[in-house]
């Protein structure tokens, strides 16, 4: 039977890479595992842009989700966040949350990102 994963996009790829590097400590190790990480077919029921990922050669993810970078885009008006998580080790997905509406239905550019600290120097 053939996988129903896909390849992540070069935009996907891109913006976990750079979330990866820009994330917690423990996040780097992590970029090894991106290069053997497909796209599940699963969607979120409140159509945002979020992905779950399984990599080659590792167990599908299970248990407690652990954020290795979170950063927040948009104005006030449509603030959202986006973190890339691990589950009992292996890279696991994308999650794209609204803060202010919705969740967007489409992924961020990287240079729409900024840290969480930005948000409390505003508030």
């Amino acid at each position: 039977m053939t996988s129903l994963n896909r390849p992540l996009s070069n935009q996907e790829s891109a913006l976990v890479r750079w979330l990866l590097e820009h994330g917690k400590p423990e996040a780097a190790p992590f970029l090894q595992q991106l290069a053997q990480a497909t796209v599940t077919p699963w969607k979120c029921q409140c159509g945002c842009a979020s992905i779950n990922f399984v990599v080659q050669g590792k167990p599908e993810p299970s248990g407690g989700l652990n954020p290795l970078a979170d950063f927040l885009f948009g104005s006030d008006s449509d603030l959202s966040g986006i973190f890339v998580y691990e589950q009992a080790g292996v890279l696991a997905g994308l999650e794209v949350y609204g803060l202010a509406g919705e969740a967007p239905k489409a992924l961020p550019s990287i240079g729409a990102l900024r840290p969480w600290s930005d948000a409390a120097q505003s508030a």
